[in-house]
């Protein structure tokens, strides 16, 4: 049984591990920012719309200033990370005020869509460019995505607490 358990394990490996091989670097960030996306929508989507407005102390931001913060970081590092133009603000939605759980969940998705997009049409060539973040941070366009991939994770672990001070069990982890 242990050979059988041993060998099992080593054609995994090498098989499995070809078929990862076999990917691209872009190929592979798209499929990662892809999960992102999905996975931060199904925190927007177990938090009740009734808590939106959670905060978990009274200085940080709410759990709807928290997801709005993702989607613009997303374009913030996104636009320097893929040489896409920064999107205007939507006319039709005050994200200031009091977003809805449907306005929410629309802007964190088109910024996801806005990075993937943006990704798709990076070759590795371009991906070594040089660019400036925020004005002042200096990197090639892979390290801003690579920042930018950083950053939605630790807001999106972030929201875990949120969810469980509404009484909400965050979605499972997702890494593949």
């Amino acid at each position: 049984m242990k050979t059988k358990s041993t060998l099992f394990l080593l054609l995994f490996l090498l098989f499995g591990g070809a078929a990862v091989q076999s990917q691209s670097a872009t190929e592979t960030m798209i499929a990662d920012w892809e999960r992102a996306k999905a996975f931060t929508l199904e925190y927007l989507e177990a938090m009740p719309e009734d808590q939106l407005d959670l905060r978990p102390t009274p200085e940080i931001r709410s759990f709807a200033e928290l997801m709005m913060h993702i989607a613009e970081a997303n374009y913030g590092f996104g636009s320097p990370g893929t040489g896409q133009d920064m999107p205007e603000a939507p006319e039709n939605s005050d994200m200031a005020e009091d977003p809805t759980k449907e306005d929410l969940i629309s802007q964190v998705s088109d910024s996801y869509d806005y990075v993937i997009d943006g990704i798709r049409n990076l070759d590795a060539p371009r991906m070594e460019e040089e660019v400036q973040v925020f004005g002042q941070f200096d990197m090639n366009r892979g390290a801003a995505l690579s920042k930018a991939f950083e950053h939605q994770t630790h807001h999106r672990g972030q929201a875990s607490i949120y969810l469980r001070l509404a009484g909400v069990t965050p979605p499972g982890m997702k890494l593949f």
